[in-house]
């Protein structure tokens, strides 16, 4: 037995778990070679080249330590007895440092951007040796470990050498393979063991609801999308169409009883949505998130696919067919709150590391979830460089980010003295508006055509203004108050419309302050508020009657179009996320007249650039009747250049409005090119034969005039016949 008196603190301590550095005692040091292999039966060093014995390690202590003195040392693998099972490999212990300077200063200045290279799991190479690097932010561990199946997740096995003063630990685990599950163990700085925790960087996760980071494939995936990223940019411009179909990928449908996967999805969602004239996918959140229930809006990794769903090079497959179909995909992106779960990100080296400390700051009381300190320059960086990661690796076309407004305000769903005032005694959160600058500014030099979309529901002025110039340099804002004065106003029984009708008209008053995207979105059927059908009022006809007028009254305002799931053909039912929408309605005359509009709606709007191309400049608009409160009938007419013009006209009451005239800037025919009324959608057919032509007289401080025929609870679309 060797001497090893000198060293026995800290052989102990190394033995129990507890030693920072173990890269000072590992491996081969002045011709004495330590290995800690807890449970194996005996260990043996042999030679590198030809696998001849060099030397027999003999315990040390009872802690599975093995120790040899090696007079000449040579290159060398372990050939360690595992009870009868034996394991070549190379020593951990005996490769150098593995990140770079260069990496190092960039993550802790937070300006990493390719953060997903340097940190997780890579299958790698070092030297000739194949095996995987593994590397993690956390600065205040007093120890963090490599656990999984392959060293029976023991944290004493594979401890990890500290970068300080970077925060950074690292560990090259030669001969381990692509598809190994696998933690980090830390014990935080009084050496006290926190819960296992999931790698905040691992890019691929197992599914729901267990909880562990997997190694991924390092195979590059083989894009065939050059011609889609190639014009994205004319595609995904302010004056472009663009027509958003909004789904949770484990509800849309359901595939032999079970939930679908992307190869699922691939094979039924990319033609349904081509078919129904959507230029967009938006997907809610798909990054790993165990629960559910949270709609994926408690994400547990920032770069994982949801494991459920299939692995990452499947997801990266999906977007790929998507683009060859000629569909955008946007992901919904959660950089405003985490779960505190304790696997994950909450306190993750035992400190509030990517919270804030005061929970008046760092706590969500509405969602239960923490809230990311976005004043910490490394976290700013791990956020941006998840964000760049699904845009660049996954050639995703835009984010949705979710909950913008509880990141601009420190007062956000707080009482008086439950927030903490910033700097100069506001509201305002400058660390997250600082960051969100920041964010749109970067993603808009590296992804370039790129579409960055902000859920925020207040006045909060330039959120989709340029950064340079003091807004937050969003592409688009969700106009929450267009929806909720529109929802609010098809609720009302028709023959109280009238007394509510500012409420579909004022969304012009602040049209042009933000360039708007016009939600129903997955928020507006849960929570007790009932489908759309649901909330419309009358018997089945009305209902669905008031659905297709309210489309085409959309469709035609000012404003990118985004429809949850299901709403295309009237899902009667609120959205359950454990179970399939119900497509069984289809087989419902009406709920299929609904579904057909919508894809008409599509069609014309996609091919009269009238209803796309200056939905962000007052020229692209005008009403011709905004204050016909008492037989609650809007019209108004839109515009591009070098385009007809389109007039949109709604009558939301069942009393047929005849001999209505309504003022246009051209004479001759118009044509009819939607009449929600129609019988194909379900309606009774009622309107104007499919055309109607000017009488000459001037109305509505127009020249020409058209005296039409308004079906009852039905939107009509008229252009000038060429």
């Amino acid at each position: 037995m060797l001497d090893v008196a000198d060293d026995f603190d800290a052989l102990t301590a190394l033995e129990a778990g507890r030693h920072g550095d173990p890269f000072a005692l590992l491996g081969l040091h002045d011709k004495r070679l330590l290995v800690l292999a807890n449970g194996a039966r005996g260990v043996e060093a042999v030679s590198a080249a030809d696998g001849s014995p060099i030397a027999t390690l003999h315990p040390v202590g009872q802690g599975g330590l093995f120790m040899a003195e090696i007079a000449h040392p040579v290159p060398y693998r372990l050939r360690i007895d595992w009870a009868g099972v034996i394991q070549e490999t190379e020593d951990p212990y005996s490769f150098g440092l593995l990140l770079g300077d260069l990496d190092l200063h960039l993550i802790a200045e937070g300006r990493h951007r390719d953060l997903a290279r340097c940190l997780g799991a890579h299958v790698t190479s070092v030297g000739d040796v194949d095996g995987v690097r593994f590397a993690v932010w956390a600065p205040n561990a007093a120890r963090v470990s490599v656990v999984g199946d392959f060293n029976a997740w023991d944290g004493r096995r594979h401890p990890m050498r500290n970068r300080p003063p970077f925060g950074v630990w690292e560990l090259f685990i030669p001969r381990l393979r692509a598809g190994e599950r696998y933690k980090f163990e830390l014990l935080d700085r009084d050496w006290r063991p926190l819960p296992l925790k999931a790698d905040p960087v691992g890019l691929q996760a197992e599914p729901a609801p267990a909880t562990a980071s997997v190694v991924p494939d390092p195979t590059p995936f083989v894009w065939t999308d050059e011609a889609w990223l190639e014009h994205r940019s004319e595609r995904q411009s302010p004056a472009s169409p663009i027509a958003v179909y909004e789904v949770h990928a484990s509800s849309w449908i359901r595939v032999d009883g079970r939930q679908p996967d992307w190869e699922d999805l691939a094979e039924r969602l990319i033609p349904y949505v081509v078919d129904m004239g959507f230029t967009h996918i938006e997907f809610l959140p798909i990054m790993s998130h165990p629960f559910g229930g949270s709609w994926g809006y408690q994400p547990l990794g920032q770069f994982a696919p949801q494991g459920s769903l299939g692995p990452p090079r499947a997801f990266a497959r999906f977007v790929d067919r998507c683009h060859e179909a000629n569909l955008g995909v946007i992901l919904d992106w959660v950089p405003a709150h985490f779960p505190t779960d304790a696997y994950g990100l909450a306190r993750f080296d035992g400190t509030p590391l990517y919270e804030h400390a005061d929970p008046r700051e760092g706590f969500h009381h509405d969602w239960n979830t923490l809230i990311y300190n976005h004043g910490r320059h490394e976290v700013r960086g791990f956020l941006i460089a998840s964000a760049l990661f699904w845009l660049e690796h996954y050639h995703v076309d835009g984010l949705r980010v979710d909950a913008v407004a509880s990141m601009l305000y420190r007062d956000y769903s707080r009482r008086e003295g439950e927030w903490i005032p910033n700097m100069y005694g506001g509201r305002e959160n400058l660390e997250a508006i600082s960051f969100l600058q920041e964010l749109n500014t970067i993603v808009a030099e590296r992804c370039p055509g790129t579409l960055m979309i902000a859920e925020e529901s207040t006045a909060w002025p330039g959120v989709t203004a340029p950064a340079a110039a003091g807004g937050l340099g969003f592409s688009f804002k969700w106009n929450m108050g267009w929806m909720h004065d529109t929802l609010d106003y098809l609720k009302h029984d028709p023959i109280h419309r009238r007394h509510h009708h500012h409420e579909m008209t004022f969304g012009m008053i602040y049209a042009y302050s933000e360039k708007f995207m016009l939600p129903l979105s997955h928020d507006e059927v849960v929570h007790g508020k009932g489908s759309l059908y649901r909330r419309m009022p009358g018997d089945e006809w009305r209902k669905c009657a008031n659905l297709r007028a309210y489309f085409g009254f959309m469709w035609g305002h000012p404003g990118k179009q985004l429809l949850f799931m299901g709403g295309e053909f009237a899902q009667q039912r609120e959205w359950d996320h454990d179970s399939s929408l119900d497509w069984h309605l289809l087989d419902n005359e009406r709920h299929r007249g609904v579904q057909r509009l919508l894809r008409d709606l599509n069609r014309i709007y996609a091919s009269h650039p009238a209803l796309y191309a200056q939905d962000t400049v007052p020229s692209g608009f005008r009403w011709v009747v905004g204050d016909d409160a008492e037989q609650s009938v809007f019209a108004f007419l839109r515009f591009a250049a070098g385009a007809a013009p389109v007039l949109v006209v709604s009558n939301f009451t069942p009393v047929p409005r005849y001999n209505y005239r309504i003022g246009v800037p051209h004479a001759g025919r118009w044509r009819e090119c939607i009449n929600s009324d129609a019988t194909s959608y379900g309606g009774a057919g009622m309107g104007n034969s499919g055309q109607a032509f000017t009488t000459g007289e001037a109305a509505h401080g127009l020249p020409d005039s058209l005296v039409l025929t308004l079906p009852p609870l039905a939107t009509l679309m008229l252009t000038v016949a060429t």
